[in-house]
């Protein structure tokens, strides 16, 4: 996956994922729908909240733990004694 789109993916995750938790946990979208006249469809509104929450939060998390995952291996060093050991220059036991 390119890293544009790792980034994009990861910043639609949190942002859905924040907007999503902003109508959740507050009465904002309750108090809009009251305003416009939809205020009957308030009781529906966990059925679609709730799930897109979740898949937010799951995008968002899937974009996190693939940027980590292709960076993180790229900056991979190996320790000093298993170069040693790859060059033949490690400690031999005699025995």
């Amino acid at each position: 996956m390119e890293e544009t789109q790792r980034k994009r993916l990861l910043w639609i995750g949190l942002i859905g994922y924040g907007l999503v938790a902003l109508c959740c946990l507050t009465p904002i979208l309750v108090v809009l729908l009251g305003v416009v006249g939809l205020g009957a469809i308030t009781g529906y509104l966990d059925y679609v909240l709730l799930p897109a929450l979740a898949v937010f939060r799951s995008l968002a998390v899937y974009a996190g733990t693939r940027q980590q995952q292709d960076t993180g291996s790229a900056c991979y060093m190996p320790h000093e004694s298993e170069s040693r050991e790859r060059r033949g220059l490690g400690r031999r036991k005699n025995g």
